[in-house]
C-alpha cells in the first residue's frame, strides 16, 4: 500500500478547481498535494485522519485541508461489504495559491483573506451552523467558470475569515513537513490496519510488524511522529467508532459498544470515553438527544 502524491485534476490555467466524487466509498490512501483543500461531505460516513488528528465525518462536514496536509477520508466498513447498496459522494475544491502573484495577496482588501489562510495550514473543520450555507455556495461552483470560480472562492474565505466564528482546528501539534514519503508509506500502512482492525487485540508486536521495526523502535517512532502513543491514537479512534454507533443508533447498550469497539471491559471503555470526549457515554447520549430534541422544536 502506497501513500500517493495527489495531483488533483487542475487546469494549467485554472487557480481554483471542483472536483465531484461519487464512489462505492470515499478514497482509500493516505495522500498530499500542494493545493489547499475545501471538501463537503453530501452522503457517507467514516473517520478522517489530518496529519495525527483523527475523527468521525458524516453527511453535512465542511473540511478546509492545508497544502501539503497528510489525510485521508476512510469510509467506514459497511461501504466496503456492499458497494452495491452504500455510496459516497463528497466535493472538493482544491486552491493552487501559487498560481497567483505574492502581490495579490499583498492587496490591502486580502489582509482579512491572507491572515485566515495562514491558519488553515493544520486543517480546519466549519461550525455545524454554517454547514448549510456554504454548502450551497460549494455545490454550485462546479457550474461556474474559470473566472467566476476563483472570485466566488475569494468571496467564500472573506466570508470565512469575516463572518465564521468557532472554528474546530484539525491541528495536534504536528507539523506538515513532518513526513517524508518513505515516512508517509509507513504511517500509511499503520493507519490502514489500525482503521480496518480497530475492533481487535491490536498488540504492540503487530503493529510495529505492520510498520516493519522493533516494538521498540515502534513506539519511538509513533511518538516523535505524531506526538502520542499509539494507544493514544487507538483509543481515538475506537472512540470515534463507539460515537458514531451512539448516532447512528447502532447499538443495545454501552456493553456491546465497548465490545464491538475493541474494549476488552464497560469500565475501561467508560474511563477512555470521558477522558477522550469529556463526559461519560450516558451523558454524551443525553445531550445528543437533547440537541435532536432542540432541531425538531
Amino acid at each position: 500500500m502506497k501513500v500517493l502524491e495527489f495531483i488533483p485534476p487542475v487546469p494549467k490555467q485554472d487557480s481554483v478547481v471542483v472536483d465531484e466524487d461519487i464512489l462505492p466509498h470515499f478514497y482509500n490512501y493516505f495522500h498530499r498535494h500542494k493545493q489547499l483543500q475545501v471538501t463537503i461531505i453530501l452522503r457517507g460516513e467514516g473517520t478522517l485522519i489530518a496529519g495525527n488528528y483523527s475523527q468521525a465525518f458524516k453527511p453535512g462536514d465542511v473540511y478546509i485541508l492545508g497544502a501539503y496536509q497528510p489525510h485521508i477520508f476512510k469510509s467506514d466498513p459497511s461501504y466496503f461489504n456492499d458497494l452495491a447498496e452504500m455510496s459516497a459522494h463528497a466535493i472538493h475544491v482544491y486552491f493552487d495559491q501559487e498560481r497567483l502573484p505574492k502581490q495579490f495577496f499583498g492587496l490591502p482588501e486580502m489582509d482579512s483573506i491572507s491572515s485566515f489562510l495562514n491558519t488553515t495550514k493544520n486543517g480546519l473543520q466549519l461550525p455545524a451552523e454554517y454547514s448549510t450555507y456554504v454548502g450551497r455556495i460549494l455545490t454550485k461552483l462546479k457550474s461556474k467558470n474559470s473566472l467566476d470560480r476563483l472570485l466566488t472562492f475569494i468571496k467564500l474565505f472573506d466570508y470565512f475569515a469575516k463572518q465564521v466564528r468557532g472554528w474546530k482546528s484539525l491541528d495536534s501539534g504536528l507539523s506538515n513537513s513532518y513526513f517524508s514519503d518513505s515516512e508517509g508509506i509507513r504511517m500509511n500502512e499503520v493507519f490502514q490496519y489500525t482503521l480496518e482492525h480497530y475492533a481487535e487485540n491490536i498488540t504492540l508486536n503487530k503493529i510495529a510488524e505492520i510498520a516493519h521495526i522493533t516494538p521498540h523502535a515502534f513506539c519511538k517512532y509513533f511518538k516523535k511522529h505524531t506526538r502520542k502513543t499509539y494507544n493514544t491514537f487507538l483509543n481515538e479512534i475506537r472512540i470515534s467508532e463507539a460515537c458514531k454507533k451512539i448516532i447512528n443508533s447502532n447499538h443495545d447498550g454501552i456493553s456491546t459498544i465497548a465490545y464491538s469497539t475493541g474494549f476488552n471491559s464497560p469500565t475501561n471503555f467508560n474511563r477512555v470515553f470521558r477522558k477522550t470526549i469529556g463526559m461519560s457515554p450516558r451523558d454524551y447520549i443525553r445531550e445528543y438527544k437533547s440537541k435532536l430534541d432542540k432541531l425538531a422544536n
